[in-house]
């Protein structure tokens, strides 16, 4: 019977590893596919004959990438967006998720706020509402219209608030027996025990700060202040040719649209799949633990 078991349980992980073996691969295609597209000649991604090794090796859609002083802009407008963003963010998500992991006897009201805050995930005031606030505050054309508008993310509090309810409630009581505030719990005890909360949150954020691009698209009245991401929108989907300038031109003739989209592309998707391999061995960690209260 032991034996049985254990053939049966080899066949299983066989299986398991083989089937998941296959779904990574499917989901790692696309992105070499890109890359081999991006590291082609422009006739031969013109031709189709590009499907997972660069054809005709040449670095000069990246030479043409890196040359654009636009993108380059763009790109350090995303990086000033990801900074700011995740911190205040990150910030206002412990402080927030903190009272309200209390009970009610703790924190007066807490049902009551709560539902406020889940209230938001239902509903909100619609996008002409959200344009007219930003635009009333002078945050137009700034770094702060692309940050603030988003700071509170309600998800982000609610699976940190959870994780912090299945922290020991004895670590608290013997931090208040040693003179220890709430201030000086929360950022002495709480938040190094959230450490895998934290960081699935803090990939939430950054991840959706790097993608979004409707928001620049628009609360920025100038392309010059656009993030990476509506850049990527503007120039390759809706092929803006104001961005490409006349020294340019002859370069563009021998790369070709495509081989010029996927580098820029590439470029964009590349700091996230260097961000997510530092995180993800705390990202189901703090999924489980964060989604289950008692």
């Amino acid at each position: 019977m032991t034996h049985n078991k254990s053939w049966s349980r080899r066949v299983f992980l066989v299986g398991n590893f083989c089937f998941l073996g296959f779904v990574s691969i499917l989901c790692l295609m696309p992105i070499i596919h890109i890359l081999s597209m991006s590291l082609s000649s422009g006739s031969a991604a013109s031709a189709g004959k590009v499907i997972l090794w660069p054809v005709e090796f040449t670095t000069a859609a990246y030479e043409n990438v890196f040359g654009k002083p636009e993108y380059l802009r763009a790109f350090s407008i995303s990086i000033q967006r990801v900074v700011l963003g995740t911190t205040l963010s990150m910030l206002l998500t412990i402080i927030t998720a903190y009272p309200l992991s209390k009970d009610s006897h703790t924190l007066r009201f807490r049902t009551g706020y709560s539902w406020i805050f889940v209230f938001t995930i239902l509903f909100n005031g619609g996008l002409i509402p959200m344009y007219l606030t930003v635009k009333s505050l002078g945050l137009i054309d700034s770094i702060w219209a692309l940050v603030l508008p988003g700071a509170i993310q309600v998800f982000n509090i609610i699976l940190l608030l959870n994780f912090y309810r299945n922290l020991p409630r004895e670590l608290e009581e013997a931090s208040r027996i040693d003179g220890a505030g709430h201030f000086k719990t929360l950022w002495k005890i709480y938040v190094p025990l959230s450490l895998p909360a934290l960081a699935t949150t803090g990939l939430f954020t950054i991840v959706s700060h790097w993608n979004s691009w409707f928001d620049g698209m628009i609360y920025m009245n100038h392309p010059e202040n656009y993030p990476l991401q509506t850049f990527l929108q503007t120039v390759i989907i809706n092929m803006d040719f104001r961005f490409i300038k006349a020294e340019n031109a002859e370069l563009m003739l021998k790369l070709s649209d495509r081989t010029s989209r996927a580098a820029q592309i590439f470029v964009a998707a590349f700091p996230i799949l260097i961000v997510y391999p530092f995180l993800q061995r705390f990202f189901i960690k703090g999924i489980v633990m964060g989604s289950v209260k008692e």
